[in-house]
This record gives structure tokens, sequence and C-alpha cells, in this order.
């Protein structure tokens, strides 16, 4: 008998369904298999413009190709994690083309309080691996998570840099778990797992390690970190694709200077120049400007908020049960509020002295 997790899987094998349309139609259904099996009563919500999708068909080949994914996840300790499940990355549920499905080996671990993704160039120099160990070393008290895409290079110092100094790292694959990339690379991946760390992928098991999976792979990195950090580049790549991701989802993203005759280090130049990346030459600038050495604020006395308005009541009750809240962590804990009208309330509340911004888009109560 087939269950909901079949369908789940199921969903991503359909011609013209792409992650937008299957959150879509996911949300609409309530499960994947009101999906297959009562696509009608589906198709009455559809309220949008775009033109509806067809509706799924469980063909033999894709069934095969389910149950076939299925075992191997099975086989080799691979867990699939979909949108709708309570561990699915809260950062990225407010990035639009986020994957409605990944999977990942090694610790359940997504989202931490805080998260920081770095990406660089493959071709790394002993001063690239020397800025990352100097930048995870002054991060290493601060208990903040490392994401970076398991690369040749600067993704390969963060990784162990991070493990060096136990702090939890997440490798995003461009590839599936059956095709390492790079296998120069497959000792640390299943280092990073063996020492309770993650990898994650959202392709099949024998997925290749093809060019055009990469800029899927960055828009990861960059949704589950808070910040983004670039240590040596070019002006052409991932590593600037990322950055430019980062700065779309509104992260803030910080970038190491070099040398000025190295083309290694011009698209970290650029990036500052267009004031697309903050110029930090250490964790500790990152730390200060992120607001993460900040000491966890007074109480608000229950008095102030007599005079606040419910949507500005539910905003304070979140910053109060947080600490610095980030306006991610803002907008996934007020789901009855759209995100400008959060931005709306925030603005009020910080003109009247209630809250006061922190660098990071973090925010805290103040004292009374």
């Amino acid at each position: 008998m087939l269950n909901e997790l079949f369908y789940k899987m199921a969903l991503s094998y359909q011609k013209g369904y792409g992650n937008a349309v299957i959150k879509k139609l996911l949300q609409l259904s309530g499960s994947a298999s009101a999906l297959f099996l009562d696509f009608h009563s589906v198709r009455k919500k559809w309220k949008t413009t775009r033109s509806f999708p067809a509706a799924p068909v469980l063909t033999a080949a894709i069934q095969k190709a389910v149950h076939d994914e299925l075992d191997t996840a099975v086989k080799n300790n691979i867990t699939h994690c979909f949108f709708t499940d309570p561990e699915y990355p809260k950062r990225l549920l407010h990035c639009n083309d986020a994957p409605y499905m990944f999977c990942y080996k090694g610790a359940q671990q997504f989202n931490f309080e805080k998260t920081l993704g770095i990406v660089g160039t493959r071709h790394a120099t002993s001063y690239g691996k020397d800025m990352v160990r100097r930048v995870v070393s002054d991060l290493s008290s601060h208990n903040i998570s490392i994401i970076s895409g398991l690369a040749i290079g600067i993704d390969t110092f963060a990784h162990e840099a991070a493990l060096d100094y136990h702090l939890h790292t997440v490798g995003v694959l461009g590839s599936g778990f059956g095709n390492i990339y790079p296998s120069s690379n497959k000792n640390l991946a299943k280092k990073m797992v063996d020492l309770g760390s993650t990898l994650v992928s959202e392709f099949s098991f024998y997925t290749m390690p093809d060019r055009q999976n990469f800029p899927k792979r960055n828009r990861i990195i960059a949704g589950m970190a808070d910040a983004l950090l670039v240590v040596e580049t070019g002006k052409r790549g991932g590593s600037i694709i990322t950055a430019c991701i980062a700065h779309s989802y509104q992260r803030d993203v910080f970038a190491i200077p070099g040398s000025v005759l190295e083309p290694s280090h011009e698209g970290c130049h650029e990036l500052i120049r267009q004031n697309l990346a903050a110029l930090v030459t250490s964790g500790k600038d990152i730390i200060e400007m992120m607001g993460w050495d900040a000491e966890k604020p007074a109480q608000m006395q229950p008095q102030l908020f007599k005079e606040l308005n419910e949507d500005e009541e539910n905003v304070i009750s979140v910053i109060r049960h947080l600490k610095d809240p980030h306006i991610d962590e803002l907008i996934a804990n007020t789901q009855t509020l759209t995100s400008s009208k959060i931005a709306s309330v925030l603005l009020g509340l910080e003109l009247n002295g209630i809250i006061e911004a922190l660098p990071g888009k973090r925010y805290r109560l103040i004292a009374c």
C-alpha cells in the first residue's frame, strides 16, 4: 500500500511541477496523497491567475523510481525532509525558490540560533585558508553553525575548521549522495556525519554533479544562513552568484579583502565596492556587525503593553520569547501577519522607543 511519503516523493517526478507549484498544491490539498486521489477537489481551491497544472500521474516508471529511491535512502541512512515538516529550516521557508523537499545524512539540525555561510574559490591560497580558520576560530565560542558547499578550496577549509573548533557544519551538495563531489572530499563528508554534522542534497541519490546543479545548491547555502562570508573569489563564479542570492534574500553579506594585484581577490573587492558586502577581516567583525555578542535584554514590564494594538502585542511577544530575533524569525513566528506588515509594526515600535534595531536585522526590547 502506498503511503504519504511515497506520494510526496512522486510529486518530484511530475512534468511541469516546480517547487513553487508543488508547495502551492500541498497547501491547498493538505497532503500529497489527496493530490493523487482527489485532484478535482484541489482544483476547485486554485485561486491564482497562474494556469492550473495537470493532474499528477503514477506511471509504472515513476512508481519504480520512487521505490528505488526510498530503498536506497533506507540502505544509506538518508532521511527526507519536506517543507511541511517541523524540522525544515525556518530560514528557507521564506525563500520563494527554496526546495519543497531535500534529503540529508547526519544530525537533524537545521534551525540553529546563529548560522554563517562561507564560500569562496576552489583555487584557494594559504591566505584564504588562514583567513577562514581565523574567522571560524573567532566564532567558536558563539555556537555558530557553518554552512558551505563541500567543494575543493574555501568550502573544504570552512568545513574542516568548523569540525576542528567543534562547531556544527552543514555541507550542501550539488549532486546526489551516490556521487559525492569532489571525490577527494568523501572522507571529509563521512567525518562530518560521524562527528554529528550534516550533509544536505535536494537531488536523487545517483544525480551527477552537473554544472546546472550548483546554482541550485548555492541558493540553499544562502537561504539557510543568517549571513554569508565570501573569502577569495574572482569576478565571476559560484561564490558571486551565492552572494547575490544571499543579498536578494536580505541576508547580510561580508567579504574578506586581499591584494589588489591578485585576480583571486577581485570578486570580494567588487562586492565591497558595490556595497553588496561589508568589509571584514575577522570573525570578531562579523560577531559585532551581526549583534551576536549582545547580552540578553531585561524583561519588559507588563504595563508597557496596555496601549499597544493586537499586531504590536504579537510582535513584541515573539521578541520577548526569542533572544534578539532576526526578522526572519519574527516572520516565521507571527504567521498571521505578512512580512510587509511586520516591517511596518517594527518601524512604529522603534520610533516609539519600545524596541531597538540591532546590526544584522535583529531586534531587541528596550528595558523600561
